[in-house]
């Protein structure tokens, strides 16, 4: 090779080398936690606005059953401030002892119930009366159903034995099959919120104890029970009660089987039957005696 030539007489060539351009790093932001907060009460603030009906999701990627949905027919949606609490008309229904409790089997996470865990229940040597969610969701269908909530004067919380607290949104369709709410409930104990599909509503959502925090400032806080010293008629109690006072009123009702209500904060207990009753039924007559109070047809 002369003269840097090949012997064919041509140079040979030179391989291009690519100059690679070095973009700058940018570096990640870290998220503060108080924006999430903030992010939390910009949603809570959208609820205010009307909203369509929306289906709920129940699990991620997995379409929710038809019958969940926001009632589009129901106006009602729950007081934001204290003033909207003591001011406004309502039944505020509390299902106390609710037996809502998750269990882990071989087919994943269900809601306790004394049908389908007979072998745990005895395992764990409990009562089959202890396992009773059915009558949780006994008690929704017919408070939910009834023409109280439809006209925007019924509030419901449910306080459960292991002291978890859930707010019911008034608008909420609850499934009318138990396999369909205990997986509902589930999903609700896991993530503690569920919310429609679209927009920010939340239907269920658990709360912070105790439940009175929730209750108008100045309200009358009635238990109910078979074996109370106090037997009257609802109807005539209620009229007696309210009549000519728009004030709400609260009313817990035991959501178990056998037993008495727990709860420190009443004013006064009464029973309005020489029978017992079952919790759905109760619902029902205190929902009826405020409709009739109200000329809610």
């Amino acid at each position: 090779m002369e003269n840097g030539k090949n012997k064919r007489g041509k140079r040979p060539q030179r391989k291009e080398v690519k100059k690679i351009r070095k973009e700058p790093v940018k570096e990640e932001v870290k998220k503060d936690p108080i924006d999430d907060i903030e992010e939390e009460e910009e949603e809570e603030q959208e609820e205010v606005k009307e909203e369509k009906p929306n289906v709920i999701q129940l699990v991620e990627n997995k379409p929710a059953p038809a019958n969940l949905i926001l009632n589009p027919a129901l106006p009602p949606r729950l007081p934001k401030t204290q003033a909207e609490k003591d001011s406004q008309r309502r039944l505020i229904v509390v299902l106390e002892g609710a037996n809502l409790e998750t269990v882990k089997t071989r087919e994943g996470f269900n809601l306790l119930n004394c049908d389908d865990h007979a072998f745990l229940l005895r395992k764990q040597e409990k009562d089959a009366n202890e396992a009773r969610p059915d009558i949780t969701h006994q008690c929704l269908l017919t408070l939910l159903d009834s023409p109280i909530n439809k006209s925007g004067h019924l509030q419901i919380y449910i306080h459960t034995v292991h002291n978890v607290l859930i707010e019911v949104n008034p608008r909420i369709r609850i499934p009318r099959t138990f396999p369909r709410f205990s997986g509902l409930m589930v999903q609700l104990l896991q993530k503690l919120s569920i919310r429609s599909s679209e927009g920010a509503e939340r239907l269920m959502r658990v709360i912070q104890n105790p439940v009175t925090k929730y209750f108008p400032t100045k309200c009358l806080k009635i238990g109910t029970e078979y074996d109370a010293k106090k037997l009257v008629d609802i109807q005539d109690y209620v009229q007696a009660n309210f009549k000519g006072k728009d004030e709400p009123v609260v009313f817990v009702i035991g959501a178990f089987a056998h037993g008495d209500v727990k709860a420190d904060y009443l004013d006064e207990t009464i029973s309005f039957s020489s029978y017992p009753l079952s919790a759905s039924v109760a619902c029902g007559k205190v929902a009826f005696a405020f409709e009739k109070l109200w000329d809610i047809v």
